[in-house]
């Protein structure tokens, strides 16, 4: 099958080299003339694990190109995906303007029957938008479909090619059955291809990702009540995790949600309920304490150095927002270090993928290790902030030797403080007993 898949970005280009590995052409377009370039000369402009290998194979086969002339790119595609940027407004509400424009470019291009899929996350009447743009000045038949993405950075590729289900929001029988053609390799050991209506597949995509920013934010504050009342989370979290209501994921104790969707989403569907004018409590809720949630560890800091960190050096373990990704939008370090940075201390840090794009950011307010031990020479103190594995067990004697002082701030409570307390170290992570020797 021919594809077309409008915009490179994360969803993009992940939603394109996945289709192509299936067999199908795929044709990739931006209006980044250099984000083009790179990708046609096989360099990638993301990092994801596992999508570099699918990606040099597929356009080695020629099943994958790109191009920045949206005719050319759409010329005899059956499937057009849109997935394109929504970000937030000041108001919270997701920008729709590059979905509507290129809905407006397509109307007078199209040259046969059609199917065009909002592959982004966008509001409850996208589509029908985007239809009516279309309409303004097509010549011929096409459908409009909702089917929302539920990629998890760090293992985009294994959830494309292995979804736990497919939503689809179709309204004609001939644009589902076109869908249904297309997802068929992917759900060959019986994962669902959900068809509903398109508003309801709109709202899918935004209820889902509010649940679990709302199970993660729940779970913080049951850590910041373990602190006040002297329990473990850890402890907790295995007893609440293992009652099948409930279940074990997005139950971990931390410094809050970030990223590209879960900070958008949860600010989007509640600008959706004020529209209708609904007060969804639980989520205005959620991104209060998330915003408060991601600072936590700021006043065990001053405390420690009798309120006061002018001056001091800090290290930080992890910028981007969680492990196995770049990506640093909404990340919890980024609020950290401009708040180190306003009370006058100094930020020393490294991560394994995303110290470019922090960069671009801070430039040279802070600095950049060669790796995590790096980080710590001349330390006063370690700040955790994002869980890569490669700092989950660490050389200790090595931390203490380049520390100016033994105390680690983890917020993402990587390890056991019981540990840390016969290894001598001054210990703060999340809704667990302090160590302060």
């Amino acid at each position: 099958m021919k594809i077309a898949v409008v915009g490179t970005g994360y969803v993009g280009l992940v939603t394109g080299t996945c289709f192509a590995e299936t067999g199908n052409h795929v044709t990739c377009v931006d209006i980044d003339e250099k984000k083009v370039a790179k990708l046609k000369n096989k360099q990638m402009t993301i990092y994801e694990p596992g999508l570099d290998v699918l990606f040099e194979r597929n356009i080695r086969q020629g099943r994958l190109e790109f191009t920045t002339d949206l005719k050319e790119g759409i010329k005899g595609a059956k499937i057009i995906f849109l997935a394109l940027p929504t970000p937030p407004g000041e108001d919270g509400s997701a920008d729709l303007k590059y979905v509507l424009k290129v809905a407006e470019d397509l109307g007078p291009i199209l040259e046969e029957y059609t199917v065009v899929v909002d592959k982004s996350t966008v509001p409850v009447g996208t589509a029908e938008k985007v239809h009516a743009k279309i309409a303004e000045n097509a010549k011929v038949d096409f459908d409009v479909v909702s089917n929302p993405e539920f990629l998890r950075e760090g293992v985009a590729v294994d959830d494309f090619m292995k979804p736990d289900r497919v939503v689809v929001g179709a309204e004609s029988e001939k644009a589902k059955k076109v869908m249904d053609q297309l997802y068929a390799p992917f759900v060959r050991q019986g994962n669902p291809v959900i068809f509903m209506d398109i508003r309801s597949a709109e709202l899918t995509k935004y209820a889902a990702n509010s649940f679990l920013a709302t199970k993660i934010t729940f779970m913080n504050e049951i850590a910041n009540m373990c602190e006040l009342l002297g329990a473990d989370v850890d402890m907790v979290r295995k007893g609440v995790g293992t009652d099948s209501r409930i279940g074990k994921r997005f139950l971990f104790a931390g410094i809050g949600y970030g990223g590209s969707c879960f900070p958008k989403d949860v600010q989007a569907l509640a600008k959706s309920a004020s529209e209708v004018n609904y007060d969804f409590k639980i989520l205005n809720s959620v991104m209060d304490i998330n915003h408060n949630q991601k600072k936590k560890l700021i006043d065990p800091v001053k405390k420690f150095f009798g309120g006061d960190i002018s001056g001091k050096t800090i290290a930080i373990w992890g910028l981007a927002f969680k492990p196995y990704t770049d990506d640093i939008r909404e990340a919890p370090a980024l609020e950290n270090i401009t708040t180190l940075l306003s009370l006058g201390a100094k930020v020393k840090a490294y991560d394994p993928e995303a110290m470019e794009n922090v960069k671009e950011i801070f430039g040279d307010k802070i600095q950049f290790a060669e790796d995590e031990y790096d980080a710590l020479k001349d330390a006063d103190a370690l700040m955790i902030m994002t869980e890569w594995p490669v700092f989950r067990t660490p050389e200790f004697d090595k931390m203490a030797e380049s520390l100016k002082n033994k105390v680690v701030f983890d917020g993402r409570n990587l390890y056991d403080p019981s540990q840390m307390q016969e290894l001598g170290f001054v210990y703060h992570s999340i809704g667990r007993k302090a160590i302060t020797q």
